[in-house]
């Protein structure tokens, strides 16, 4: 057993995974606030949505090339991992994860994939009132109208449902199994057995990262406005 003597700040999370997950807190907090309220704050959801659209483009090219335990192969939910993880977890055995646990690897591979799913409906979507989405005019009515009922309906409530878990389950790690997820993915840092690899963290990587997402955002641009 590790004694507290032989841990040490391990960077896990790199600056750039943790802006990442900031920023898009804040764009689907407002996606959902402005597409509740619609109205004149539709031009924000649209926003947003483009803005989450970036986001998402930059996860997928960050967990191929950036910091260690951001790398999509470094948490792999294996149906493997999630049976030892639930069978630990029944038996009680604790043991604290460096990065994400396959439960929480798998609660991320399911956001980004219904937030894709969100996002690329609602390029599609048309309430046959005031708001069309820019993709509207460039797929068949049948598809238009299968996406606006996914976006407005059932991507939604999936959406919901999924953040109200995943805070359900920071809370319930935090009190109840005594793991705090938040504070590591707010200063970067665990305190580890020395030998861990920590994540590249430098300020040529953070460069890097803030370029990448620019040509994500330049990417988002050139599809919205494909019509």
């Amino acid at each position: 057993m590790t004694t507290s003597s032989a841990l040490r700040p391990i960077r896990v999370w790199d600056l750039p995974t943790r802006v990442f997950h900031v920023l898009l807190i804040t764009a689907v907090s407002g996606l959902i606030i402005t597409g509740e309220i619609g109205g004149s704050l539709m031009k924000f959801h649209y926003w947003f949505g483009y803005g989450v659209l970036s986001l998402l483009f930059f996860r997928v090219i960050w967990g191929i090339w950036g910091g260690h335990w951001s790398r999509f192969v470094n948490f792999l939910p294996t149906p493997s991992k999630v049976r030892a993880y639930l069978a630990d977890s029944r038996q009680g055995v604790q043991r604290v994860s460096i990065g994400h646990n396959p439960l929480g690897a798998l609660s991320v591979f399911a956001m980004l994939v219904v937030l894709s799913l969100q996002v690329f409906s609602g390029l599609m979507s048309d309430d046959e009132i005031s708001n069309a989405g820019p993709w509207a005019s460039l797929v068949s009515s049948t598809w238009v109208s299968f996406a606006t009922n996914f976006h407005t309906e059932i991507g939604k409530v999936i959406l919901i449902s999924i953040l109200v878990l995943h805070l359900v389950s920071v809370l319930y790690y935090k009190y109840f199994k005594h793991e705090d997820l938040l504070t590591p993915m707010v200063n970067g840092d665990k305190h580890l057995p020395s030998d861990t690899p920590g994540s590249r963290d430098s300020t040529t990587s953070r460069l890097f990262a803030l370029g990448v997402w620019l040509g994500c955002a330049y990417a988002v641009y050139e599809l919205v406005n494909l019509a």
